[in-house]
């Protein structure tokens, strides 16, 4: 893929559709691949050791056949599947992998993939629950510790310059997936909620360099093709993540228009800068684990109910009239507990804001998607 001469929105396609070979070619060339789990490892560290961090994902076409010998199938089913096609070999090309406590079944699978998968490096980042000045400070040493583990490995010490570089760049990409996001604004948007989510896995395969490169040539495209997009009720996806487009075009194919996703292949990796600090770790430590907005990091509460909910998802609210959002999809993954138990107060809430919410709690299988299409092309009449 090296080789190829596709950019823009293409480039993007070619890298979703495969995923690990641009990272495959890159390690022939004697870089070092390090897979991380969720959202929460600090990639900026990796990079700044000229580490290609490539997020870890599952395959929603591929049926679960090893990973149930292992953890228990009352588990999230994307923790299971990643865990399953990481076991079929999928990520043999890792040098090193990041584990976090995101959730207890990223934990459970983080450290049952230490004992299975063998990599050269292995590391498990234990993230706090809280978002409390103690426990940001408790976060720090945990990346300072990461830090330390991978320095290690490679042979070279991260210097605070290279680490502020690092941050600068990863930082510039946030900002052009920002942008990008503002192309979703008009009705109908300019880009698709399949060809978005195309580019953001492609993001998460590719070093930082090539990324930055790719959301330059994708906003261009996107801003001076014709928009052939048909004007639908706009919608606002919220809970797990999704990362098969067959899931994406099944929801846009049923009289929705995908605007806004808030999720961990969303704006949720990309919607805060991290601040200029003099010791970068700090910055970093902040932004992980209080700008990240996952339901798995309890925050301070109100005095109210509606104050406490308020506090919580006010930013919801903000993203829903921005992009001018008609309805919301609340996304759960089979047994993610996370987002499960936020159900009752994610409909309480959007409710308050007359929006409404189609909760769909599905198996992370391609192949049970089209039995759904009926309760999106029935929640799209009913918004419409």
């Amino acid at each position: 893929m090296s080789g190829a001469k596709s950019t823009g929105l293409a480039r993007a396609a070619e890298l979703y559709s495969v995923r690990g070979q641009r990272a495959r070619e890159l390690k022939q060339e004697g870089k070092k691949i390090f897979g991380y789990f969720c959202c929460y490892p600090p990639i900026e560290i990796m990079t700044a050791l000229d580490i290609v961090p490539v997020r870890i994902l599952g395959n929603m076409d591929e049926p679960i056949t090893i990973a149930d010998g292992y953890l228990p199938p009352v588990m999230c089913v994307f923790c299971r599947s990643a865990f399953d096609i990481g076991m079929k070999k999928s990520y043999d090309y890792f040098d090193g992998f990041v584990g976090a406590h995101a959730c207890d079944g990223a934990e459970r699978t983080a450290l049952i993939w230490t004992n299975y998968i063998k990599t050269p490096c292995n590391f498990h980042l234990d993230i706090p629950h809280t978002a409390h000045n103690s426990a940001v400070d408790f976060f720090k040493q945990q990346i300072a510790y990461f830090q330390q583990a991978v320095e290690k490995f490679i042979g070279q010490k991260i210097s605070p310059e290279a680490l502020k570089d690092a941050v600068a760049r990863h930082n510039r990409q946030r900002a052009l997936v920002r942008d990008l996001y503002d192309l979703r604004k008009p009705d109908p948007p300019l880009i698709s909620g399949s060809e978005m989510l195309q580019v953001l896995i492609a993001l998460m395969c590719i070093p930082v360099e090539e990324g930055n490169v790719l959301l330059e040539e994708v906003i261009q495209e996107v801003r001076e093709r014709p928009n052939v997009q048909a004007k639908k009720s706009r919608l606002l996806i919220w809970g797990s993540l999704i990362d098969n487009t067959a899931f994406t075009d099944l929801i846009e194919s049923s009289g929705l228009n995908i605007v806004v996703e808030d999720t961990a292949i969303g704006t949720r990796p990309f919607w805060h800068d991290i601040e200029e600090t003099q010791d970068p770790l700090d910055g970093i430590a902040e932004h992980y684990l209080k700008e990240v907005l996952c339901p798995r990091t309890f925050r301070d509460s109100g005095p109210s109910y509606q104050e406490d909910s308020e506090m919580r998802f006010g930013y919801l609210k903000e993203f829903a009239k921005y992009w001018k959002v008609d309805g919301v999809f609340a996304n759960i993954i089979r047994n993610c507990d996370v987002h499960g138990y936020e159900v009752p107060v994610i409909k309480d809430y959007f409710a308050g804001l007359g929006l409404p919410v189609l909760v769909i709690e599905q198996d992370y299988s391609t192949a049970a998607l089209e039995t759904l299409r009926t309760r999106f092309q029935a929640f799209a009449e009913t918004i419409g």
